[in-house]
């Protein structure tokens, strides 16, 4: 029968990926990239003029498809493939981000009407504009004794589906009623190559409050929201979900002639880029935990049972892997965490001397401060500079450095924050540990977790714990190109279930991360205090952070008068 081959594509923050995977040997053949020309659009709409207001974070739909037409042609023609031969495919998604669309699903912002609202147009998962709605849901939540609240931690959070939906029929009643549906961008991907929408278990259970028995919550609930949002589910959504891993339909005529697949090839129901990525590093049993670090971390687990954790961000039967609960728990901010330091805060001598050395900024300054001994610097850093998503469910929440004196350098001040990152991977896997979710085996993920040895050895010697590396540096796309495989199924060449797909085609590194042992015993004593910090902060005996942005906003708008 020859080679067969998927498709995975990993819809990211800036850029997506697209990975050619051989499913017998697991080899990865080829991979491709493309940025998305708009970007994150969060300080004006396309038109240059259109200021949006703070904590917005939109992006163009049209980027979407300029990525699966590039990326997919671009596949083919360097690798010399047949399309015949490629016999599935499965795009991941950054969630939640969303978009609303009308009747035939094509997005409002491609309507002359709406070009120019910023409503009409994609919300990233990283759009906190919907604070206020959130709080009011929470609220509301609790005091109706909801019991989807438990599963989300305690909180729902600004970046879901529900407080961005609210947002809208609040901030512009008349593009809400509009609109014809709200699409988790997965689902959207997915609709344009079949023609169809199937809406998937991972982003409706994660970030959509689906739950496998009980559905979505009742119209009373959302009535007691606002009236206008009685029968959201019903006239604006999809209420059918379908499992991941499950056909979603084929390859349409159209989307043969735009990508260069053949037509009727297999397409799976879409999955959030995480959860992605947890077959691809061969994780399908409870007890391992697995944290995809790229812009934000996310932290997957599975479990046995339904167990209710502070903080988490959910957990959805058959989330993850079918068969087991999957968990999710995660950081709003890490790479670009560095990015900002990396952005504002590196002097032009440092630039100067990378250049000198031949080296990437971020090469000179790891190589400065892997010289640091742990506590050498004297700084402790909190890791909300994009607010905290687990374990306080908080994006109100902002970053800190204590500790900081004249002698301080920058590459003090960058290990500092690497170890709040760190800091706050620990807190998530303490949380999971005490509320009977054990976490025995911890891996990780993604583009940092595959360049960065320092920031790597700096996390095992903070947890303790073995770190064991995904040897894929596109693991959500491989996860995706390993769900298209069970997708297409057996008769097509791909498999039956994704514990034997996941075998196959997932893999780790033949080296892992193992804690110093002289390095623990003083990030035991920093930990200490970073806790101490993260509930003062964090837990309402000081709101000085919250106060400060309340300022800020004030502020903004006297400005904007």
């Amino acid at each position: 029968m020859g080679t067969k081959y998927t498709l995975g594509i990993d819809f990211g923050t800036l850029s997506a990926r697209a990975l050619l995977v051989d499913i017998v040997s697991g080899q990865e053949i080829a991979t491709t990239l493309f940025e998305y020309p708009h970007g994150v659009m969060d300080t004006f709409l396309p038109d240059g003029k259109t200021k949006l207001m703070p904590d917005f974070a939109l992006q163009h739909p049209q980027d979407y498809i300029d990525a699966i037409k590039f990326t997919i042609n671009e596949i083919i023609d360097k690798t010399g493939i047949r399309n015949d031969d490629i016999i599935g495919i499965c795009s991941d998604f950054t969630e939640c981000t969303m978009l609303p669309v009308d009747k035939n699903g094509i997005p409002l912002c491609f309507q002359d009407q709406y070009r120019n609202n910023p409503h009409s147009y994609v919300k990233l998962w990283k759009h906190h504009a919907a604070q206020d709605e959130a709080n009011k849901l929470n609220q509301t939540a609790a005091a109706r004794g909801e019991a989807f609240l438990p599963r989300y931690g305690g909180k729902i959070s600004s970046e879901w589906m529900v407080p961005k939906i609210w947002q809208i029929l609040e901030e512009d009643p008349q593009l809400f009623h509009a609109a014809a549906k709200f699409m988790e961008l997965a689902d959207w991907i997915t609709m344009q190559f079949t023609g169809e929408e199937r809406k998937n278990s991972c982003t409706a259970g994660y970030k959509a409050i689906w739950h496998k028995q009980e559905g979505f919550p009742s119209k009373d609930f959302f009535k007691a929201l606002h009236p206008a949002l009685e029968n959201v589910i019903e006239e604006k959504f999809n209420s059918a979900v379908y499992p991941i891993g499950s056909l979603a339909g084929f390859v349409t005529e159209e989307a043969a002639r735009l990508t260069g697949l053949k037509e009727g090839t297999a397409v799976a129901v879409g999955i959030g880029d995480a959860h992605a990525a947890v077959p691809a590093v061969g994780i399908t049993e409870p007890g391992k935990m697995l944290a995809i670090m790229g812009t934000s971390t996310c932290h997957m687990m599975l479990g046995e049972k339904e167990v209710m954790v502070p903080g988490m961000c959910g957990v959805v039967e058959d989330g993850i892997i079918p068969g087991y609960y999957g968990y999710e728990a995660g950081q709003s901010c890490v790479g670009d965490h560095f990015q900002w330091f990396r952005e504002n805060c590196v002097p032009e001598a440092y630039e100067r001397e990378a250049i000198d050395k031949g080296l990437g900024i971020f090469d000179l300054l790891n190589e400065k401060a892997g010289k640091l001994r742990p506590g050498e610097s004297g700084l402790l850093a909190l890791d909300w500079w994009n607010g905290n998503r687990s374990v306080l469910v908080d994006v109100d929440l902002t970053g800190l450095i204590i500790g900081m004196t004249l002698a301080t350098k920058p590459e003090e001040l960058y290990r500092a924050l690497i170890e709040a990152t760190a800091f706050g991977t620990k807190m998530i896997v303490e949380t999971f540990h005490e509320h009977g979710v054990p976490v025995k085996e911890l891996y990780a993920a993604g583009g940092i977790a595959e360049k960065n040895s320092l920031m790597m050895q700096i996390y095992a010697d903070i947890t303790g714990m073995e770190i064991k590396i995904g040897a894929s540096p596109q693991a959500p796309a491989l996860g995706a190109a390993i769900f298209a495989a069970v997708a297409a199924g057996k008769e097509r060449g791909g498999y039956n279930d994704i514990y034997t797909a996941a075998k196959v085609m997932g893999k780790v590194k033949d080296f892992s991360y193992t804690p110093s042992v002289e390095n623990v015993p003083v990030y035991d004593k920093l930990y200490e205090e970073y806790k101490r910090l993260h509930d003062y902060f964090g837990r309402g005996e000081n709101t000085v952070m919250k106060r400060l942005k309340k300022i800020k906003e004030n502020v903004y708008y006297v400005n904007e008068r």
